[in-house]
């Protein structure tokens, strides 16, 4: 089971621009989902798209902090979610509802990816967020929707040079 690291606190400091030309090859995602200790098969059936990972992109930074913010995209139904970084849960559980949660990461040098893993699908199938990502200086680095069925993940790198 991974161990369970609370977010750390951290002040802003100044960084470079934001460049989203990812030159990392081991940051990417639909090579990661591969890995079947730590992604759920694939299990779509037809006309149902949700069942799988979802890769919300592969970002180059020179930040040292990123702010993650996160909330229930749709009708606000009950969903959870489970939060890691390099696969450590950072936030075991968290339920979903209309108004944005989230916790500011410091970045390791490399590769920083971040797991949302669904725990449940609430009572409207299936489990909805709409996600936002910050560098240090606030400026939005992704802003996104995910659909997970239980127990898939939806994942953002963030790759600090």
């Amino acid at each position: 089971m991974p161990k369970i690291i609370p977010p750390e606190v951290v002040e802003k400091k100044d960084s470079v621009p934001l460049n989203t030309v990812p030159k990392n090859k081991d940051s990417n995602p639909d090579i990661l989902f591969k890995n079947r200790e730590l992604y759920k098969k694939e299990a779509n059936s037809e006309g149902i798209f949700y069942r799988r990972n979802q890769n919300l992109g592969v970002f180059n930074t020179q930040s040292i902090i990123s702010k993650i913010r996160y909330r229930d995209a749709a009708y606000v139904d009950g969903d959870k979610i489970k939060v890691y970084l390099n696969d450590k849960i950072i936030q075991p559980e968290v339920a979903l509802d209309g108004e944005f949660k989230g916790f500011d990461i410091r970045l390791e040098s490399g590769i920083n990816k971040i797991d949302f893993e669904a725990l449940n699908e609430g009572f409207a199938s299936p489990n909805t967020a709409e996600f936002q990502v910050f560098d240090d200086k606030g400026v939005l680095i992704s802003a996104s929707q995910w659909n997970l069925g239980t127990g898939y993940k939806a994942t953002i790198v963030l790759v600090k040079e």
